[in-house]
């Protein structure tokens, strides 16, 4: 073997020592660190939550309850675990020494099992032994502050920095924050008459009770409590002339004012709630008048905004084909507003039969819009709701202006008292959010309830719940929650392929009512012929029976067809829409970077070229 070959093999060998110990070191020193290439860098800690770490001005301690051996046999637990404790490492290290963590083994029968158990950790059954699995996070402070993860579901890996940076948040106020609620809703439960049972807390409530200490304001008060920071409003009807006052001076003299109106409100029990009939008939709007007019707000309670852009998907009975609602919108990221923190990154907002807000020409106050419908929308009546069939008659009746109507806006600005000579202030500045809407708040338009081994999960399929905080958060003057909240969502909807299929459906739908219609007009015709005939047999069919029933049978097979033939033409256009986006990431891509590999080659014998020459 030559010399040269005894370089070369050494040069390998030296080579593969070299990545063996870089490779063990990297997993003993690097630890953590990971390069995060995702679009929203959801595995690197927002600068809210740094900002939250670095406020911290007492002491905290994170124990965080793992099981080690009941997940010896579970990699994916394990893995996750180890997620969980590299973002507490990493949110330690970034408090400059304020967050203190520790790691805690709850083995079966120890003393770290019952105080897993003390503090309300939620232990699951594993294995065929049935070993108890704990994987919890227990917060303290030095003022006997105490903030509980019961159980850290897997599933909800993408909420992780936001629950830990909550802890945080809570923790290292003296106080929470006191926020007034003047609600008309039965949001904290209430009592169902014809159960006789209680009713679960709206999962809204249950998470402003989280966050802050809620002080309950009966609509029937005449004042409001002394101290609170900010005040909920949910579709106050007639409030006493009093608490108005109150309310318009708690506005004036800085207080910040969340408030919910609605020209139909589905969740209102009416007078009696033990009779559902009396629901019905109930007026069921709400306003905040005189304090709208004084402020020059235009809020029409009988009348709501009908959007075909942002139309949800219902199903009116058991068994039915969907429909497009008009009056049950998805508000989409393409109508929030990007520049406030309120709505800056959240997914999509559920409503329904919610009104418009606008300024009058003589206000003074500046409107920033929050949540908007679409450019495809119109007004209606909001009595056209009570006693609706047929969700796509609403889309016959509207008249589409154009106009993209204003759901939920933020007033600031100089405004008058609504209730001058009454010795309070006659005017102020004011910080206000009003939302046209009260049912968003319900819990069938944004929430599921899951119970995960005796625990209760709330799994959000919208962003509702984080659009209320995130509101109260603001108003209170903290924006570095609403940051870590926001990351929450990653959903990103397909919007020319939702373009396609609205435009198949609005097509769609002509052959349906016609078949409808068709179908209704040939059973009265045959029930017609059959108390024509008189006879006591009725399973015998006339000729003129026959006839009628073969020209429908004609009719739903041509029907049938066309409605074949639409959807067929609906799916070569997304067939055709994911060709060109096969295209544009298979193909286009690499020919731009062959086609600059090629241009670099070129230039680079350019330069040869007249290197040559010069030297000549």
């Amino acid at each position: 073997m030559t010399m040269k070959n005894w370089y070369s093999g050494g040069a390998l060998v030296l080579l593969a020592v070299l990545f063996l110990s870089l490779t063990m070191l990297s997993g003993t020193l690097l630890t953590g660190a990971r390069v995060d290439l995702t679009e929203n860098r959801l595995y690197t800690l927002s600068a809210g939550t740094v900002n939250l770490l670095r406020g911290i001005e007492e002491p905290i301690r994170f124990e965080f309850y793992f099981s080690e051996d009941a997940s010896r046999e579970l990699p994916q637990v394990r893995n996750f675990a180890r997620r969980v404790h590299e973002l507490l490492d990493e949110m330690a290290r970034r408090s400059n020494g304020a967050l203190e963590v520790r790691r805690v083994d709850p083995r079966p029968f120890s003393e770290e099992e019952d105080q897993a158990a003390r503090f309300g950790l939620e232990s699951v059954p594993v294995g065929r032994t049935g070993d108890s699995l704990y994987l919890g996070i227990v917060g303290t402070n030095r003022l006997d502050g105490v903030e509980v993860l019961p159980f850290i579901s897997p599933a909800r890996e993408a909420f992780l920095e936001y629950e830990l940076a909550r802890m945080v948040y809570a923790l290292s106020r003296p106080e929470q924050p006191r926020v007034g609620l003047l609600t008309g809703l039965p949001m904290d439960g209430g009592f169902d008459m014809q159960t006789g049972q209680r009713l679960e807390p709206w999962a809204i409530y249950e998470q402003i009770d989280q966050m802050f200490d809620i002080e309950r304001i009966s609509p029937s008060a005449t004042e409001l409590p002394e101290g609170i920071d900010a005040l909920v409003v949910v579709h106050p009807r007639e409030l006493d002339q009093a608490l108005l006052s109150a309310i318009d001076q708690f506005v004036l003299g800085g207080g910040r004012l969340l408030a919910f109106v609605d020209p139909l409100a589905e969740a209102d029990p009416g007078p009696d709630p033990s009779d559902p009939m009396g629901a019905l008939t109930a007026e069921r709007f709400s306003t905040l008048e005189p304090l709208f007019s004084t402020w020059g707000l235009v809020f029409e309670p009988d009348r709501f905004v009908a959007d075909l852009g942002q139309a949800l998907q219902v199903s009116m009975q058991q068994g039915r084909t969907t429909v497009r609602h008009p009056a049950i919108i998805g508000v989409t990221q393409a109508r929030m507003n990007p520049d406030d923190v309120t709505t800056g990154e959240l997914d999509t907002v559920n409503l329904a039969s919610a009104g418009a807000l606008s300024l009058g020409e003589d206000s003074r106050l500046a409107l920033e819009p929050l949540l908007q419908a679409s450019t495809q929308s119109g007004m209606l009546d909001a009595e056209r709701l009570r006693f609706l069939g047929d969700p796509s008659e609403l889309s016959a009746e509207m008249a589409v202006t154009g106009d993209s109507y204003i759901l939920a806006a933020r007033l600031s600005g100089p405004a008058e008292t609504a209730f001058p000579g009454q010795g309070g202030a006659d005017s102020g500045d004011i910080n206000v959010i009003v939302v046209a809407d009260t049912d968003l708040l319900s819990d069938r338009f944004w929430v599921q309830r899951q119970r995960f081994f005796g625990t209760v999960l709330l799994d959000p399929f919208a962003s509702n719940g984080d659009f209320v905080i995130n509101a109260i958060d603001n108003l209170l003057g903290n924006a570095d929650l609403i940051s870590v909240r926001s990351r929450g969502v990653s959903s990103r909807p397909f919007e020319l392929v939702d373009a396609l299929r609205r435009e198949a459906e609005q097509r769609l739908r002509a052959t349906e009512q016609r078949l409808e219609a068709e179908l209704a007009e040939t059973e009265r015709r045959l029930n017609e012929l059959q108390q024509a005939r008189g006879d006591a047999d009725l399973t015998v069919l006339s000729a003129e029976q026959e006839a009628e029933i073969d020209r429908f049978m004609e009719q739903r097979i041509d029907i049938r067809r066309q409605l074949r033939q639409v959807r067929r033409d609906l799916d070569r256009d997304i067939e055709a829409l994911g060709t060109r986006v096969k295209m544009i990431n298979i193909a286009l891509m690499p020919m731009l970077v062959t086609a600059f590999a090629l241009w670099l080659v070129w230039r680079r014998r350019q330069r040869m070229r007249k290197t040559r020459e010069n030297v000549a």
